[in-house]
């Protein structure tokens, strides 16, 4: 280690030391040997490191600093937790009977906190287990959908040519068909009822999106150096694709999932409203909002609650995937909440 004495740092001398001086370093084993006294000198002097973080570890604490992101996905945890431990939160049966409360209004000192149905079945833990199979449909329809609209999209970005013409054509023709018709359509001719058949049916319509996304974003890298040193190593196609540039997409395929859950919470909410989705016996929040819509006005309960549910879920779910988008877009110089 030198003996020399550090020289006070310079104004606008604050720039990491070149590949030359660092090479001196392994030589003199002092920064100040090389004549650059930057802070860097005093902490490698000093023998503190200087740890480099990820993009991955900068994101999350940008995402750390959304306040409203934040606060939104305690609340997505919260229902999420509530969902998986639907039956030891619900005080009854979804489909308990009680012909002694029947229509009865929510009270805070009885045992309906929701109030009761038409058959005098506990409200409130018909909407607790209504959120478990709305955001079992959602959270299914996010991962297929994603994992269908990634493949599409990086084979069309990736290879070009008449398999991007052919991938894009059939990407712009589902876009270009009615999505209400399709589900209807499809329901009548599949059947309906089953959570797991409602949630591929919306997974096979919402694909396209993240397909255009994943296109687009490849048709950008595949253009770049680190992809061409790849190709002239010897990678194949599959590894490229995998290793190399489906990582440097996961940014806006992230965000776009988070989306989707909101999209397909307010879809399944739609067509079981109207009848074509998840059927009685079993619980959700669309079909919950359907049942009591016909009496509304007298009974406002049965349609409140479930329809204050699907509103929190979808806002926080948004708000979530803002906060992801503004956590991952390294142009966004400020977070706005």
């Amino acid at each position: 280690m030198s003996d020399r004495s550090i020289q006070p740092q310079q104004p606008g001398s604050g720039l990491p030391p070149t590949p030359s001086a660092m090479g001196a370093i392994q030589h003199t084993g002092s920064l100040a040997d090389i004549g650059e006294p930057t802070e860097l000198a005093l902490s490698y002097e000093s023998g503190v490191e200087v740890e480099a973080r990820s993009q991955w570890s900068y994101a999350a604490r940008r995402f750390l600093r959304h306040r409203l992101a934040m606060v939104s996905l305690v609340v997505l945890l919260g229902f999420g937790g509530v969902a998986i431990f639907a039956g030891q939160v619900a005080p009854y049966a979804f489909d308990e009977l009680d012909f002694t409360h029947l229509n009865e209004a929510p009270t805070t000192s009885g045992k309906h906190f929701f109030g009761t149905d038409q058959l005098g079945r506990d409200y409130f833990s018909r909407v607790i287990f209504g959120v478990r199979t709305s955001l079992w449909v959602a959270l299914f329809v996010a991962l297929l959908s994603t994992a269908i609209g990634t493949a599409i999209g990086a084979l069309a970005g990736y290879f070009g040519g008449w398999i991007d013409n052919l991938l894009m054509r059939m990407t712009d023709l589902v876009l270009t068909i009615p999505g209400l018709a399709v589900l209807l359509v499809a329901a009548a001719f599949l059947g309906q009822g089953k959570p797991l058949r409602v949630a591929i049916i919306l997974a096979f319509l919402f694909w396209t999106t993240i397909a255009r996304i994943v296109r687009g974003v490849f048709l950008s890298l595949r253009e770049k150096e680190y992809i061409e040193a790849a190709k002239a190593s010897g990678s194949g196609d599959a590894r490229i694709i995998l290793r190399h540039m489906i990582p440097n997409t996961m940014g806006p395929i992230i965000v776009n999932a988070t989306l989707v859950v909101a999209a397909a919470i307010l879809t399944e909410a739609a067509i079981s409203f109207l009848g074509f989705g998840v059927q009685p016996p079993t619980p959700a929040l669309g079909k919950l909002v359907s049942d009591g819509a016909g009496d509304g006005l007298t009974y406002w309960w049965l349609v409140t609650f479930p329809g204050l549910v699907i509103v929190v879920i979808a806002l926080a779910v948004n708000f979530v995937g803002d906060g992801l988008r503004d956590a991952l877009d390294p142009t966004q110089k400020r977070i706005r909440a």
